[in-house]
């Protein structure tokens, strides 16, 4: 396997002090691969960025740390992320221990035979979900599964956070999204209607180590819905037609 970074993970921070020994901890064990680590935050005073100083040097992995370009939150956090890193491919990964990294070695084998965006799935086969609220749970699962059965788009699961992007669909796609984390569904989206390749894996997913969690749910509800109506009307199954897809170059895993 080749030495060089092949792969970046863009992690948005915001007071994840208490998280981040445990997520880089997790990154040295479950990741077999050479990888770049984004760190984006929001402030020079967030606590986070001196635990991060401090733990550099115990990870296997070369860590960036980068300032937020626009206005805080981790929607801006996650497109400054896009706009910086350099690698072929990109996995957003959240702070607060809820991803199984595990996954992101798989994602990459499938980036490697042509997918453009890996989705880590909670709700396919061998998928699953612990925590996370009873109504945030249901609706992002009937979401999941409602596009998948009555759209063409191939994944059980849009609205996890959770996928790498080649650099090629994440350099062509102009973001739209100003509420949150609904710039993945956005960019699922885009990608879908370009017909690119786009496939998934099952993952694990856990409620966060510590703190509390960003997500807004009554906020961003309208955000998610716009992207889901728009792959549900513009790829409906019952208007199904056989396309292009677009894959990414075959490459043997590692290079």
């Amino acid at each position: 396997m080749s030495d060089r970074t092949i792969l970046a993970l863009i992690i948005p921070i915001f007071q994840e002090q208490e998280n981040i020994p445990k997520l880089i901890k997790k990154i040295n064990s479950h990741i077999k691969i050479p990888i770049k680590i984004y760190f984006i935050f929001d402030s020079d005073e967030d606590p986070t960025i001196p635990v991060i100083e401090k733990l550099k040097d115990d990870c296997k992995f070369e860590i960036f740390l980068k300032k937020n370009n626009y206005n805080k939150g981790v929607l801006n956090a996650i497109k400054t992320g896009f706009q910086t890193f350099t690698e072929e491919a990109c996995v957003v990964v959240m702070a607060d221990g809820s991803d199984d990294l595990s996954s992101i070695n798989g994602m990459y084998g499938l980036f490697c035979q042509g997918f453009h965006i890996v989705c880590a799935s909670r709700y396919m086969r061998n998928g699953k979900q612990f925590g996370g609220g009873i109504l945030k749970t249901f609706l992002s699962k009937f979401a999941g599964k409602s596009l998948y059965y009555f759209s063409t788009l191939p994944t059980h699961d849009a609205t996890n956070s959770f996928k790498l992007y080649s650099k090629k669909v994440v350099k062509e796609i102009k973001f739209e999204s100003n509420g949150g984390f609904e710039i993945g569904i956005e960019v699922l989206c885009k990608a879908h209607l370009m017909d690119y390749a786009i496939t998934e894996i099952p993952t694990v997913w856990k409620d966060r180590y510590e703190g509390t969690s960003k997500f807004q749910l009554i906020n961003w509800l309208p955000f998610y819905l716009k992207w889901y109506l728009k792959i549900l009307i513009k790829r409906s199954i019952l208007f199904k037609k056989d396309r292009d897809v677009i894959y990414n170059k075959i490459r043997p895993v590692g290079y």
